[in-house]
């Protein structure tokens, strides 16, 4: 009988001191994790080697920083999340106090070797997290933090009203597709609600949508390609560009009612021209040189310093038709002032008196009557008056061909500016 109550009380105790003993402990010496366990940490965390390890992502963008249309380039903040199952690493959690989670360093165990095809940074500007999670049926969570700068191929016919795609690729390094497959963990429109939520800064781009797409590469491997869909804010680029350029335009449309007295209005044009061309300088920092199509942006540039250079030759061609008519009318004006001149001197000089012989009588008589010392017949114009006319008609035809030139210019304008704002918005 003692001997009995001995043994009950000496299991009793056992049980007590196994209850009182809740550390991790326990749990470590049953994963073999207590000490340096080099198995775990190289071989792929499978029973049997022809198990298929998944491998679960999870994207979560933190802020857009930077994007580079000359170098093509996109620096983002964002969050990758993976999970998988180490079947090495399971347990019962009631058989160890209740635990249901276990963190060790990363180092500790194997984790998948998957690397991003689009990384350009200069230098890893990573925080890997050092802890790794692991629950008892096995599943391991990591969490790494990355500040990415990627390539990303831009699109810019519709600059500024663009929206690009980029793609961030996930594969593995060395494990072939029946080693290691990846897969999404969350859907598209959870992780674009995640990351609009967790974005800290946006710049002058906004986060359309995300999408992922699993296939096999060439090489074997299972390739996991998020789709980050960026649109740009085009407030900036409408009020440094876009406007001045139409306000210019309608500048140069109202200079045709600019009277041309001295000369301003040409120079006035010309002013217009070059505020165009200071413009396309503008533009030319911020468009990059390996676009295949030239933008909408650059075409609506190239478009008005084109009308505005047209309108200047046009100019240029009407000043010199009217300084020729003026120059001519000026030139006639004065000969016959000369001429007057003349007549008056010759009247007073002479003071013979007037014979009236008949011109019939005297036909080399110097005093013959006036329309034929001037050559002309009775009813007939005098030369100077058919000059005079010629030249009104001359101006005449200068003035029809301006207000033709207008009427097609203006056209041209208004049409080339609703069919290229059609395209911006239409992207036909």
């Amino acid at each position: 009988m003692a001997a009995l109550t001995l043994t009950l009380l000496a299991l009793a105790g056992v049980s007590c001191s196994q209850a009182s003993n809740c550390s991790y402990s326990p749990l470590l010496n049953h994963l073999n994790l207590d000490a340096t366990n080099s198995a775990l940490q190289i071989e792929r965390p499978v029973k049997n080697w022809n198990t298929t390890t998944e491998v679960q992502l999870e994207m979560i963008l933190g802020g857009i920083l930077d994007v580079d249309e000359k170098l093509e380039t996109v620096t983002i903040h964002m969050y990758v999340k993976s999970y998988w199952t180490n079947e090495h690493l399971t347990w019962n959690s009631s058989e160890f106090c209740g635990i249901n989670m276990l963190t060790i360093p990363v180092s500790m165990i194997w984790v998948p070797d998957i690397i991003i095809h689009e990384d350009a940074s200069d230098d890893r500007n990573s925080q890997d997290d050092p802890l790794v999670s692991v629950f008892p049926d096995g599943k391991v969570g990591v969490v790494k933090r990355l500040q990415l700068t990627f390539i990303c191929k831009f699109n810019l016919f519709r600059f500024p009203f663009d929206t690009q795609t980029c793609n961030i690729t996930f594969s593995s390094l060395n494990y072939d597709k029946s080693l290691l497959k990846l897969v999404k963990s969350t859907d598209d429109s959870t992780l674009t609600k995640l990351s609009g939520l967790n974005m800290l800064t946006e710049g002058e781009w906004k986060l359309v949508s995300m999408e992922s797409i699993s296939f096999t590469s060439v090489a074997q491997r299972s390739v996991l390609v998020f789709q980050i869909s960026l649109e740009r804010k085009p407030f900036l680029y409408v009020i440094n560009l876009i406007l001045p350029l139409l306000f210019l335009l309608v500048l140069d449309l109202a200079s045709f009612f600019v009277s041309d007295s001295s000369g301003e209005k040409l120079g006035f044009k010309v002013t217009i021209l070059l505020s165009v061309f200071v413009l396309l300088q503008i533009l030319k920092d911020i468009l990059p040189s390996t676009e295949d199509s030239l933008p909408l942006m650059a075409i609506y540039c190239v478009s008005v310093f084109t009308l505005v250079w047209i309108n200047v030759l046009e100019m240029m061609l009407i000043s010199q038709l009217k300084a020729c008519c003026v120059g001519e009318e000026r030139q006639n004006a004065e000969v016959v002032k000369v001429k007057e001149a003349d007549n008056r001197n010759e009247s007073a000089g002479t003071d013979e008196p007037e014979e009236n012989n008949s011109p019939l009588d005297l036909p080399g008589d110097p005093r013959l009557p006036k329309f034929i010392m001037d050559g002309t017949k009775p009813g007939q114009n005098p030369p100077e008056t058919q000059k005079n006319m010629e030249k009104s008609n001359r101006l005449r035809w200068v003035k029809i061909f301006d207000s033709v030139f207008f009427v097609l210019y203006f056209t041209t304008v208004v049409f080339s500016q609703v069919f290229l704002f059609s395209l911006w918005k239409f992207n036909i």
